[in-house]
């Protein structure tokens, strides 16, 4: 008997998994207890651990097939697994579902250099694909904050990172997909082009879409040149909204930054010790700086460049910058790869959540103002960083109590859809962030989610209770 099931519950687990080692061999089959502790949770701080029925390792898109139309017969769920990376529960097993792995689909297929196009199986890490288009003087530019990331994850929560104020978000580069829906059929949408104005986009609406609608099996994807010649500036600021402020200035400028990076005083503090940087950044500088902006620009030719930072430099200093520092190399790339690890260090340092909201670029001041306000009326800490060029602003939170952490969220939350935000700007929402979507979100909107998840998924097993529960 499965661990935790019970009679008719139990019975439909164990017939289909006799008939998924039939369909996949015994090797691609474990029983979930049996599998390591990684499979049973993400990277979610709020997201309890659960011991799937089983775990499974399918090799070809019929095998995935096969998974889903075995677990819709039995009424099994079905929950997808890249890398494990997710910081929202997404792929955080259920009791008595099935876990399909995809480390045994995770080859790069093709990449096309003069279309400027990668085809790639959902187990591809980022890693992978930098390295294989490296050499081709191309890349894949959603950079999300770890390369141990999947392709498959990045398409299912529609991943971000520091560079989607230049290059934008995992849809704007995947153009088609092929996937597995709850009924077990195999769907295409998309392909190697640009313009399609035929028929519903099924891609972007599989996209993000968290495993729920259907399992991504290959992904055609858009790639960009790569440029060769990079400048990091740090713009410490007295005030936060300063940088607030600034921001646009940047953007509108026609430097076009690849990355915008608010910074807190509280966070860079905290990264410059566990990461032991080497800034170069006067002691009474850092001691007036309440915030500071990292801005990182690229180009083709070092020429070129060098009068892109000076416009750049110009501007954060015109905005009241108490100085505005030219990193060399080497410090530039150690503060963005410590950047990139601050979940790691608020992790190690007992933050109880992070969350991702974003709102519109023009509301960054007044939003950073609410949220120090809410922060000031409790005992919670609050800290803040984020990819401030397209407002996607990260808050770790020190709140151990439940009750008083759910609250604080939701004024948090409140605060920014007020503004015209949205709750998630690239984790997603998966199990984590649940309780808030439904509270905040248009019920009638809700109820349209349902509608369609009916339709690409209608026995309900494809990942059940994520993002949305199937019950209004």
């Amino acid at each position: 008997m499965i661990s935790g099931q019970a009679g008719p519950a139990a019975a439909r687990v164990e017939a289909a998994l006799a008939r998924l080692a039939a369909e996949l061999g015994p090797a691609a089959v474990l029983a979930g207890a049996d599998a390591p502790p990684e499979y049973h949770r993400d990277e979610s701080l709020t997201t309890a651990p659960v011991v799937p029925a089983a775990v499974v390792w399918p090799a070809s898109t019929e095998q995935v097939a096969a998974v889903v139309r075995v677990a819709a017969e039995h009424g099994v769920p079905v929950v997808a697994r890249g890398a494990g990376t997710g910081l929202s529960g997404g792929a955080t097993p259920l009791s008595g579902s099935v876990v399909v792995s995809f480390e045994r689909m995770a080859a790069l297929l093709e990449i096309d250099e003069s279309a400027h196009v990668a085809v790639v199986q959902p187990g591809l890490t980022l890693a992978e694909l930098d390295a294989a288009t490296a050499v081709r003087g191309l890349v894949y530019p959603v950079f999300p904050g770890t390369n141990a990331a999947s392709l498959g994850g990045n398409i299912a929560t529609n991943a971000g990172g520091m560079r989607a104020v230049r290059y934008g978000v995992t849809r704007h580069h995947v153009l088609g997909v092929e996937a597995v829906l709850g009924t077990g059929e195999v769907v295409r949408g998309g392909g190697r082009f640009v313009k399609n104005a035929t028929g519903y986009d099924l891609t972007q609406l599989i996209v993000g879409s968290e495993g729920t609608l259907g399992l991504v099996t290959e992904a055609t994807l858009r790639l960009a040149p790569r440029l060769a010649h990079t400048a990091t500036l740090l713009a410490p600021y007295a005030t936060v909204d300063e940088v607030a402020r600034v921001i646009p200035k940047v953007v509108t400028s026609g430097v076009a930054p690849m990355i915008l990076e608010y910074i807190d005083r509280g966070t860079m503090t905290g990264l410059v010790r566990a990461n032991d940087l080497r800034l170069g950044i006067p002691g009474e500088v850092a001691a007036t700086a309440r915030a500071y902006l990292v801005t990182v620009l690229e180009g083709s030719h070092p020429d070129r460049l060098d009068a892109d930072v000076a416009l750049a430099a110009q501007i954060l200093g015109e905005a009241g910058a108490v100085d505005v520092f030219v990193l060399p190399g080497g410090r530039g790339a150690e503060l963005l790869a410590a950047r990139e690890n601050a979940f790691w260090m608020v992790r190690a340092a007992g933050a109880d959540d992070v969350i991702d909201m974003v709102v519109p670029r023009n509301r960054i001041p007044e939003y950073l103002r609410q949220v120090e306000e809410i922060a000031a009326g409790t005992t919670s800490r609050v800290y803040g960083c984020g990819h401030a060029g397209d407002g996607n602003i990260h808050f770790s939170v020190y709140e151990p109590d439940p009750e008083r952490l759910k609250a604080l969220l939701t004024a948090i939350y409140t605060a920014g859809m007020r503004l015209g935000g949205s709750i998630s700007g690239e984790h997603g929402i998966g199990r984590s962030k649940k309780h808030y979507l439904q509270v905040l979100e248009d019920p009638g909107k809700l109820a349209l989610y349902r509608r369609i998840k009916a339709a690409f998924d209608p026995a309900g097993v494809l990942n059940p209770g994520c993002v949305f529960d199937l019950a209004g």
